[in-house]
């Protein structure tokens, strides 16, 4: 396959010029993916839904790329408070745990003082 460009219809990815995805081949990198809700584009309060809606915009650019969840070999969480990690653990638990990808938390500050989490993943297709 080659190189394919995948959006979200985000205004960001426009805006600042970058794909939701990227697949090349076997590969596919998902951009860090926030908790604006993926219809709505409303970011919600609390952190868990924000986890929850950052997964289905990165399922979302996966299927387009011909990809699963279950292909994620690795999944990097940025979060802007460690307390919040008690909170995203049911989530990403529910979504990666039966998959098990290498995984990185990192508590920084975002772009919008709303955004609580931002989760990237890289994606290898299994043949």
């Amino acid at each position: 396959m080659a190189r394919a460009l995948i959006s979200s219809g985000s205004p960001f990815e426009t805006l600042a010029g970058y794909s939701r995805a990227v697949v090349d081949g076997d590969w596919c990198w998902v951009a860090g993916s926030t908790g604006y809700d993926p219809v709505t584009r409303v970011m919600p309060d609390d952190v868990a839904t924000q986890a929850a809606n950052a997964l289905k915009t990165i399922e979302a650019a996966l299927a387009e790329g011909g990809f699963a969840l279950a292909d994620t070999v690795r999944v990097t969480y940025y979060i802007t408070d460690p307390a919040f990690w008690d909170e995203m653990v049911p989530v990403i638990g529910s979504a990666f745990g039966p998959i098990r990808p290498a995984a990185t938390c990192l508590v920084c500050q975002l772009i919008k003082p709303e955004m609580k989490i931002e989760i990237e993943v890289t994606a290898k297709r299994r043949r």
